[in-house]
């Protein structure tokens, strides 16, 4: 960047305790100093005045000129008055401003290094010939196709700061008015716009209106290169060129410039050699300012909006810089909410994937599949049950699928949009069992730390399923009866009634009946569930649908572990069909499942099939009286003790497997070996 003309030179702008921009002198350009943002070089400090001192070439020399300002211009400690002729080295003073006029920009840097060496002072450093930026502060030495000085730079704009006193002149006031009531238009289009290109081409149509410029473009950060420096990680969205055949990019020092400091700069006086420049007839090219500004989210600078002038009489300004920075802001705004709205609306895509697959499940759980007869009777007698708010009993062996008719029955009828709670009575001790329906307040036993409502309040307008409601205590069954008779209830350790809306269906494998001749079951109790009554028929009593819900099992769990498994063979459907099925539609179920993960090849086949040797409930009863076998006078209890003790010895006191045996709960056969008294050692 060596002299070649007489006439060529530079100020070299020093600010305080720092050298901070280099600016180049061009014969033929007055330049002005002083405090107004339309000046070329902008004076910031109240000493200056507006118009402070302006510079001009006249016969080979630079002049000098102070343009009767309030505290004067001085060159050294002279303060001058009227034209005064520079000379290379000399230090121009206003107010805190000392400007260096050189006119070889290398000899002059070096003179300053060597002076801020000497004074101790830090930030005024270059590099050699050619360097892009200076050692320390904010100097800029650029290289040809650079700016030749970044004349400011704005962190934040004052238009969008309310705070901010923008009526220091009167002139200045409206300039700010009608540049905010533009802004507040452009804010309102990009807020409607669909997608990024929409937003930024209305960002520069915005800017064409509101500046002088003549060319722009917007650039966003790529998601993938965000590490990336300069124009590598950033994306070009949209153009605009009003003089030019085409739009001509930022350059990589400015984006690095501004992505680094995510500050916005106004950069004049481009290098003869740049592209940003326009040619005249004579293929000379003019000068350019330039502005850039960041798209700042948050902290982060998420993209650029680069714009320029290519014309003399269109010179970019302080008031374009920010007004820029405030079209960037709205911009950054815009794009946030449609990265928004995008994350919205793939969120709510998601979520309604989900509901409708929990609306596919639910259906499933919520329909009895087959086609036997006698399952159509059951389907029938669900769709008169569901219309009534009657109290329905559903009655059949473990395994059949009470729990589905339930579903069905809720789901069928009025109370659909209400809730669907199921508990299991044999599951719990009373206590517990109480807590769970009724609820407790916090401190009424130990453990009870928090208040916990009860499922009576959790189905309110819904549905509350008992299942093996023969298990219920006789204390319990008080309270409860009480409860479908309309009365109010407190919960565990409460005083407050609570009232609630709750339809009842109740389920049980048990003899009721049996129970009731046996006082371990309210007889008002059992009339109070018995007013619809629902029978499930086991599985081996329907046949017919044993095909329809192995082939129902095997398409459900073939899509959920992605085996390849064509379907049955005939011996492996003989076989089912053949089998009893004591575990019922839960059996086949699990048998199905296992099969599935464990085949290896493309047919599930007899020896995929895990069948067990179990006696179903009805038949286990039947074994006590073998062929042949005499008749004994004996009551019904000391048959079931001596069948109880007779399996419980055959299953080496195995509970489980005896209670499966016997087709009754684990919680049922401990109350009956207490209720007969049956120890390990006496059988």
């Amino acid at each position: 960047m060596a002299n070649e003309s007489p006439n060529l030179a530079y100020l070299i702008v020093r600010d305080g305790t720092k050298w901070s921009d280099v600016f180049r002198l061009q014969p033929g350009r007055t330049v002005t100093l002083g405090r107004s943002a339309t000046n070329q070089i902008v004076i910031k400090d109240e000493r200056a005045s507006r118009q402070h001192a302006e510079l001009f070439a006249a016969e080979g020399q630079w002049i000098l000129r102070d343009l009767a300002s309030r505290n004067g211009t001085k060159v050294g400690t002279q303060a001058i008055a009227g034209d005064y002729v520079l000379k290379p080295g000399d230090v121009i003073r206003i107010a805190q401003y000392q400007l260096t006029f050189v006119e070889n920009l290398e000899e002059g840097l070096g003179r300053r290094l060597e002076e801020d060496s000497a004074e101790g002072l830090s930030g005024a450093g270059a590099k050699a010939k050619g360097a892009t930026t200076a050692t320390g502060g904010d100097l800029h030495v650029l290289q040809p196709d650079e700016p030749a000085v970044i004349t400011h730079r704005r962190d934040r704009t004052r238009f969008l700061d309310s705070s901010e006193d923008t009526s220091e002149e009167s002139s200045e006031s409206g300039v700010t008015g009608r540049a905010a009531t533009m802004l507040c238009r452009i804010a309102f289009e990009l807020a409607q716009q669909p997608d990024d290109h929409a937003v930024a081409q209305t960002a520069l149509d915005g800017l064409f209106a509101g500046t002088e410029v003549d060319g722009g473009g917007v650039w966003l950060c790529q998601p993938n290169r965000r590490d990336a420096a300069g124009l590598s990680g950033l994306k070009l969205v949209a153009t605009r060129s009003e003089l030019q055949p085409r739009y001509h990019k930022v350059t990589d020092f400015l984006a690095r410039t501004v992505l680094a400091d995510g500050e916005a700069v106004l950069a004049r006086n481009i290098s003869e050699d740049s592209a940003l420049g326009s040619r005249d007839s004579q293929g000379h090219i003019h000068s350019t300012s330039v502005i850039c500004a960041p798209i700042r989210h948050g902290d982060r600078v998420i993209g650029l909006i680069h714009t320029y002038a290519t014309r003399d009489e269109r010179e970019l300004t302080v008031e374009d810089l920010e007004f820029t920075l405030a079209v960037a802001e709205n911009v950054a705004l815009a794009l946030a909410n449609l990265q928004r709205q995008r994350e919205l609306a793939d969120d709510l895509s998601q979520k309604q994937r989900e509901i409708v697959q929990l609306r596919e499940r639910l259906g499933v759980e919520s329909e009895l599949v087959g086609t036997s007869q006698a399952l159509q009777q059951v389907q029938q007698q669900i769709a008169r049950a569901a219309g009534s708010k009657a109290t329905v009993l559903i009655r059949g062996e473990s395994g059949v699928g009470k729990e589905l008719v339930a579903r069905a029955i809720h789901f069928s009828g009025p109370r659909r949009e209400g809730p669907f709670v199921c508990l299991n009575c044999a599951a719990l001790t009373e206590t517990l069992l109480e807590s769970e329906l009724f609820g407790h307040e916090k401190g009424a036993f130990t453990g009870a730390t928090d208040r916990k409502i009860g499922k009576f309040e959790a189905a309110h307008r819904g549905t509350l399923m008992l299942d093996e409601i023969g298990e219920m205590s006789p204390t319990i069954q008080a309270k409860f009866l009480r409860v479908l008779e309309g009365h109010p209830f407190e919960r565990v350790g409460g005083t407050s009634p609570i009232k609630v809306d709750v339809r009842v269906i109740a389920a049980t494998n048990r003899d009721l009946e049996q129970a009731v001749r046996d006082r371990e079951f309210r007889r008002d109790l059992y009339f109070r569930l018995r007013v619809l009554e629902i029978r499930v028929p086991p599985l081996r009593k329907r046949p017919d649908d044993i095909r329809t819900l192995a082939a129902f099992f095997l398409e459900r769990f073939r899509a959920e572990t992605g085996r390849r498994i064509l379907g049955f063979t005939p011996a492996a459907l003989a076989r089912m069909q053949q089998y009893r099925w004591p575990g019922n539609v839960r059996e086949l179920k699990n048998v199905i499942e296992r099969a599935v993960v464990l085949c290896r090849g493309e047919y599930l086949d007899v020896e995929d099939l895990a069948l067990s040797d179990l006696t179903t409930a009805s038949e286990s009863a039947l074994e006590i009286r073998l062929p042949g076998m005499t008749y004994e006078p004996v009551s019904l209890d000391e048959i079931e003790r001596r069948h109880i003790a007779a399996t419980l010895k055959e299953t080496r006191w195995n509970k489980s497997r005896a209670a499966a045996i016997l087709g009754i709960e684990r919680s049922t056969l401990d109350r009956k070996i207490k209720k007969y008294g049956l120890t390990k050692s006496a059988i």
